[in-house]
C-alpha cells in the first residue's frame, strides 16, 4: 500500500506543480501580447488538472478500502503525506516560474506558427529541442521575494486565493476520510467530494479571476508596469503554498464537518 501512496503522491504532485505553472503561462502571453492564446492554453492545463483530481479520488479510494480493513493503518498520516506532495508541488513551480514564462513563450510562438496543437508537436517537439530547453533555463533569485510585498495589490485576493486553493486540495482527500468515520453517511459522505471542488472552482471563478483579468487589462492598456502583474502572480503562488500547508490543518475538522453536513441534508 506504500508503493499506491507514493504514486497518489506523485500525482497530487503533478497536478499542483502544472496549475501553479499556469500563472508564467498567463504572464508569458501578456509579455508576447497574445494574452488569448496564453489563456486557451490554460484552459487546456486546466481542464486535464481538474480531470486528473477526479483520478486522483478513484486512486485515493483504494487506500481507503485498504484503512477500512486495516484497523492498524494510519490512515490520517498517508494524507498527509499526499498533501504534502501538494506543497512540494507548489515549491518547485515558484523555483520553477522565471523559466517556465521563457519556455512557454517560445511554446506560444510556436503554436502561432504551427496553428493547433497537434500540429506544433509534429513539428516543434523532437529530442533536440527538448535537450535545447536547458539554455532558456533561469535561476530564481532572493531578490525576486523582496519585491512581493503585498503594497498596492488587494489583500482579500491573497487571502481568498489561500483558502480556496486549501479547500480544493483536500476536498476530495477530506470526503473520503469522512466516510471512514462514519457507517450511516459514508456513502453521501463519499459524493460530497465533487460538491466541495465544485465550490472552490465557483469561488474562483467569480471572487479570484476577474480581479486577476482587470489588473492584467490595465497592463495591456500601459495604465500599469508588467512588474505589478508579476507581483500579483507572485503573491498567488506564494498564497497557494500557504493553502497547501493550510489544507493540513484543516483536513480532519472538514472531515468532521462533511458528516455534520451530510447528516443534516
Amino acid at each position: 500500500m506504500l508503493e499506491q501512496v507514493i504514486f497518489v503522491a506523485l500525482f497530487t504532485f503533478i497536478i499542483h506543480l502544472s496549475e501553479t505553472l499556469t500563472y508564467s503561462l498567463r504572464l508569458a502571453g501578456v509579455r508576447l501580447g497574445k494574452l488569448a492564446v496564453a489563456l486557451s492554453l490554460t484552459g487546456i492545463i486546466l481542464l486535464v488538472s481538474r480531470t486528473a483530481n477526479m483520478v486522483q479520488g478513484l486512486l485515493t479510494g483504494k487506500i481507503i478500502d485498504f484503512a477500512k480493513q486495516n484497523v492498524g493503518f494510519d490512515l490520517v498520516g498517508h494524507l498527509r503525506v499526499i498533501i504534502g506532495a501538494s506543497t512540494m508541488g507548489t515549491i518547485v513551480a515558484l523555483l520553477l516560474f522565471p523559466s517556465a514564462v521563457v519556455l512557454f513563450s517560445r511554446v506560444i510562438a510556436h503554436l502561432e506558427v504551427s496553428g493547433s496543437i497537434p500540429q506544433m508537436i509534429r513539428t516543434s517537439v523532437s529530442i533536440q529541442k527538448v535537450s535545447n530547453a536547458r539554455h532558456h533555463l533561469r535561476k530564481p533569485k532572493l531578490s525576486m521575494l523582496s519585491r512581493l510585498r503585498i503594497g498596492g495589490i488587494p489583500k482579500r485576493l491573497v487571502i481568498l486565493n489561500c483558502v480556496v486553493t486549501a479547500i480544493y486540495t483536500i476536498g476530495v482527500l477530506a470526503a473520503l476520510l469522512a466516510s471512514t468515520f462514519t457507517t450511516e453517511y459514508a456513502t453521501t459522505a463519499l459524493q460530497s467530494s465533487g460538491l466541495i471542488n465544485g465550490v472552490a472552482t465557483i469561488l474562483l471563478t467569480i471572487l479570484i479571476d476577474p480581479q486577476i483579468g482587470l489588473i492584467t487589462d490595465k497592463v495591456l492598456r500601459g495604465e500599469q508596469e508588467i512588474t505589478a502583474l508579476n507581483k500579483v502572480f507572485g503573491l498567488l503562488m506564494i498564497s497557494r503554498l500557504v493553502g497547501t500547508v493550510l489544507a493540513q490543518i484543516l483536513l480532519v475538522p472538514a472531515a468532521h464537518f462533511i458528516i455534520w453536513m451530510v447528516s443534516i441534508l
